[in-house]
């Protein structure tokens, strides 16, 4: 690593703790926002109505609508909502897929944005927006799309489910690992790296023997802070292609394919980023691509993509799919190496280097 480096730190406000989500309508109020539109998935409308029934006539209205990989149509039904309540910023409560919404949001209108986090996406702390139309997923990254202040109350995880818990902390853990190989890698990022793989590395094991501990939950929180805040501050690699093309053009789950593919991208780029990767074998041995797989197997994790309802007939049209416009990687990309890689994924067979 060169000593002279230029890097980019996500500005914004971290209110954590447990019971912090009280601290909304302060938050809202510093935030200079008065009336806000609150989004959620439909699956979490109840706790969105708890939180509006908190701020009171404060609330401009509710959108319960999110959707995995923020389609545009959503988004547009949604501005339409914001404009109806005359909203003036949004909170979103939940996951990738509420944030994601908000950051849609904020992107088109400049709306002022509040995340209260309740999986380990780290989709909150970065500026870059996922969003699918047509059946293609692409990426925007704008200095609009970073929420302005990020609610972390480990209280509001207890109620996610052991194994979203597991495929969401695994997906923060790969926002991690590519961030250690990145082409603008900095010293900085790569400390938050490691740390974040760290903390999630301690808190995932936890959670899955005692989904009620409030310290792990609240140490994945800050496992999945650290690796949300280097995907937003460097590039990311093959891994973040091949799942934004897995999820946006066959639809598969976000966080379950990121926790599936890990070990296979990373056993692709092993050699090619050995040094780099170095920090993580002291967590998952020499090997590290079957270190990630086994660790992923011991929490129960999905470990193929055909469990996931991916079809064999569509591995080569993944494959063609990941190789096109592909993003810098220190491995170069090449179809039948890739191509590999996605069959053994398949069948959830042993990652190889």
């Amino acid at each position: 690593m060169n000593s002279s480096f230029t890097c980019d730190l996500n500005p914004g406000r971290i209110v954590f703790g447990a019971g912090s989500v009280e601290r909304l309508g302060e938050e809202l109020q510093r935030l200079g926002v008065e009336r806000p539109l609150l989004l959620s998935t439909q699956q979490q409308k109840p706790d969105l109505e708890r939180l509006a029934a908190g701020l009171g006539s404060r609330c401009a209205g509710l959108f319960t609508e999110a959707a995995m990989h923020t389609p545009v149509s959503v988004t547009q039904r949604a501005l339409l909502a914001y404009d109806a309540t005359g909203a003036d910023g949004v909170v979103a409560f939940g996951g990738g897929s509420t944030i994601g919404l908000g950051k849609a949001i904020a992107w088109r209108n400049d709306a002022r944005q509040l995340v209260i986090a309740t999986t380990y996406a780290g989709s909150e702390v970065t500026p870059i927006l996922g969003q699918t139309e047509d059946g293609v997923k692409t990426t925007v990254r704008d200095p609009r799309i970073l929420p302005e202040v990020v609610i972390y109350d480990p209280a509001l995880t207890l109620g996610l489910p052991v194994a979203m818990s597991v495929t969401s902390g695994l997906n923060a853990m790969a926002h991690a690992v590519e961030a250690l190989y990145a082409k603008d890698r900095n010293p900085i990022a790569s400390l938050q790296a490691v740390e974040g793989v760290r903390a999630l590395h301690e808190a995932l094991p936890r959670i899955v023997q005692r989904p009620d501990d409030l310290v792990a939950r609240g140490q994945a929180l800050m496992g999945s802070w650290l690796c949300g805040t280097v995907l937003g501050s460097v590039g990311m690699s093959l891994h973040h292609k091949l799942c934004h093309t897995l999820g946006g053009s066959f639809d598969l789950p976000h966080a379950e394919t990121h926790a599936v593919m890990l070990p296979y991208s990373t056993s692709y780029n092993a050699i090619a980023a050995a040094q780099e990767l170095k920090p993580l074998t002291t967590m998952f041995g020499d090997d590290l691509g079957q270190g990630l797989r086994e660790f992923a197997l011991n929490l129960k994790a999905p470990s193929s993509l055909q469990a996931l309802g991916f079809k064999q007939a569509d591995v080569e049209r993944a494959a063609e799919l990941a190789v096109r416009n592909p993003y810098w990687n220190p491995r170069p990309v090449e179809r039948e190496a890739v191509l590999a890689l996605l069959r053994r994924a398949w069948a959830g067979e042993p990652p190889i280097t």
